[in-house]
């Protein structure tokens, strides 16, 4: 077990690696000049090479890269002769490190990754995803809720009505749920329910988890914003799992140990709920987690459509400033916790089942 848990963690941090290669790699070619726009009209040839020998970028793109990963790393290599070269340290204050071993001018220290600063706001990044984060994940939760919730009331109604007109609604509708785009999807619930329907519904086009109260006092938490983009989030992975509930409810119904139950006398209730359900219910809540991962990198295209204040907008609003650090950095930490998430239910995989330690 010791040995498959290793080899889990091995391959999610080669993935990491590739992930930050890549990432790095294409900002530093994409086209566009942070110092010019963050000195606007103000620019000129002097003024933007000192800002790009601030932000390190005078330096060869090897260099860069060795650097961004002495940055990123928790075990950093710290220049005692010249720490402020070393960009994980902080322009006021050296951020808080612990030094392991020193070797003439060099010390291996223990420090926290770190993700670099805003090239607008001149904010910390894990700062901005800090604050961002905890917004994307509770819409990511209360989607997966939603979906599968849902997924498995529809897929069982689906399974018990077979060949029916029941059965080709939800199909119809499950289809249409996986094929539509998130944010073709987004501007279509947003003009329908809070537009068209809005004196029925009473929701609002745009709108975050804490809203200003009108009369200044302060903020509050107005939930009815959480609705649009859950939903809308919610369709995709709604779909999947209803289309999967019942095959697998299907599969289970037509197993021996549900026809000897039936003939014991078990209401049919009974049958379905405490023997079917249960055994069907496995790859189900399987797929979900899988799904509650990637609606963490899913969330960009609905947060931005609603506005929600999440990670999404912090992505798009980084991508049109050219504020690079920022859409590393939270591109970075979705990756991180999708590797976190997959390499967990791989270790869990393998406890509950030991077939699968054996075939990796």
């Amino acid at each position: 077990m010791l040995r498959y848990i290793l080899k889990r963690l091995f391959y999610g941090l080669l993935v990491l690696l590739g992930v930050v290669t890549l990432v790095f790699f294409l900002f530093n070619i994409l086209p566009g000049d942070p110092a010019r726009m963050m000195l606007g009209q103000r620019a000129d040839a002097e003024s933007i090479a000192l800002i790009n020998r601030d932000l390190g970028r005078d330096k060869p793109v090897a260099h860069q890269y060795v650097n961004y990963l002495n940055d990123l790393l928790p075990l950093s290599l710290h220049n005692n002769d010249n720490p402020r070269h070393y960009f994980y340290l902080d322009s006021a204050k050296y951020a808080p490190c612990t030094t392991l071993v020193k070797v003439g001018s060099t010390s291996l220290v223990l420090k926290q990754p770190y993700l670099r600063r805003s090239y607008q706001s001149q904010r910390r990044v894990s700062e901005m995803i800090a604050t961002a984060f905890p917004q994307t994940a509770l819409l990511a939760v209360v989607a997966m809720a939603f979906a599968l919730l849902l997924g498995i009331v529809f897929g069982v109604i689906s399974a018990l009505h077979k060949d029916t007109w029941i059965d080709r609604i939800v199909l119809v509708f499950s289809t249409l749920g996986m094929s539509l785009p998130s944010f073709f999807a987004a501007i279509l619930i947003a003009w329908l329910f809070a537009y068209v329907l809005a004196d029925w519904t009473h929701l609002n086009m745009f709108g975050n988890l804490f809203t200003v109260d009108d009369y200044g006092c302060g903020e509050y938490i107005d939930l009815k914003n959480l609705i649009l983009p859950a939903l809308t989030l919610g369709i995709r992975p709604l779909a999947t799992l209803t289309q999967l509930t019942k095959n697998s409810m299907l599969e289970a119904l037509s197993q021996d140990y549900i026809r000897t139950a039936r003939a014991k006398g078990l209401s049919f209730r009974r049958v379905v709920v405490h023997h079917a359900l249960r055994n069907a219910l496995n790859p189900v809540v399987t797929s979900a987690s899988g799904w509650l991962a990637s609606l963490f990198a899913g969330a960009v295209f609905v947060e931005y459509v609603f506005d929600w204040k999440g990670m999404g907008v912090v992505i798009v609003d980084g991508l049109e400033k050219y504020d690079f650090p920022v859409v590393m950095g939270t591109i970075l930490f979705i990756c991180v916790l999708l590797v976190i998430i997959n390499i967990l239910t791989d270790i869990l995989y393998g406890v509950l089942d030991p077939r699968v330690r054996l075939s990796r």
